[in-house]
């Protein structure tokens, strides 16, 4: 066996195992102890569902649509939260004008603040992309403070004693320094941004997974929105995978736990 197929087999062969187990316990317990398929439906027939869905062409489209919402809001969120964390920590005048306000925000339950954002903006596509980012914004700006603000004063040191320009200092040294820090936040917004984006949709649009899944509910298809979430889950685990791509590129210095030497 040669060592590329050891490291696909030592990497995704007990997820693939693991899920083996699950579906098949999903499977048989409810039959086993009775349990209706109206409340919880087998994966046999959540797999006849998401076929029935997708043969109606309903699912390809409204999967775009959602994920067109989440990746616009991730983006918008993402970056307006490092450049924000970069102000706050490079200007101790802007910390302390601005650090009151984003903690404040911070604690409002952000999935209050969607029927506002509809009102405010509409039921169109840019209230999702409105809330995905606002989501999305808090664990990056959080952990870019983080980064931009954990740098050894010994580079720092170095870098002036070279004369290096605050250009140079900051993408020689503060930026590279974050970069862990940032795509840690990263992780976890591309996740949210999802829900954020299918908030917005239960609140009022005519598109996307998440009017998909209230038209199910108002048919009581459980199958059905079974099947809506299975493919929410698998949007989350690919856009978190596609982050964890341009981690291990980027970050090459620094992989993420469980990616070292998974790429060679």
């Amino acid at each position: 066996m040669n060592s590329r197929l050891k490291q696909i087999l030592h990497r995704y062969g007990p997820p693939l195992v693991a899920g083996i187990i699950i579906f098949g316990l999903w499977e048989a317990l409810p039959r086993l102890f009775g349990v209706s398929a109206l409340l919880i439906p087998p994966p046999s027939s959540v797999l006849r569902a998401l076929w029935i869905i997708f043969d109606r062409g309903l699912l390809v489209g409204a999967t775009l649509v959602t994920l067109f919402e989440a990746l616009s809001g991730f983006l918008i969120g993402s970056a307006a939260a490092v450049a924000c964390a970069f102000l706050v920590t490079r200007s101790e005048l802007i910390e302390r004008a601005l650090m009151p306000y984003l903690v404040g925000f911070q604690a409002l339950p952000k999935v209050a603040l969607a029927p506002l954002i509809v009102v405010w903006v509409g039921i169109g596509i840019e209230s999702k992309i409105a809330i995905a980012a606002i989501i999305s914004f808090f664990p990056v700006l959080i952990n870019a403070i983080i980064g931009f603000s954990t740098i050894e004063a010994e580079k720092i040191d170095l870098m002036r004693s070279l004369v290096a320009s605050r250009w140079q200092e900051f993408h020689m040294v503060v930026f590279p320094n974050s970069l862990p820090f940032i795509f840690a936040g990263l992780n976890v917004a591309i996740v949210f941004s999802i829900t954020g984006a299918l908030v917005g949709e239960f609140i009022g649009a005519d598109r996307g997974l998440g009017n998909l899944l209230m038209q199910l509910n108002y048919n009581m298809d459980v199958s059905g929105m079974f099947a809506v979430l299975v493919v929410l889950a698998l949007l989350g685990i690919a856009l978190h995978a596609m982050v964890r791509f341009f981690h291990v590129r980027l970050v090459f210095w620094g992989k993420p736990k469980g990616l070292q030497g998974s790429d060679h």
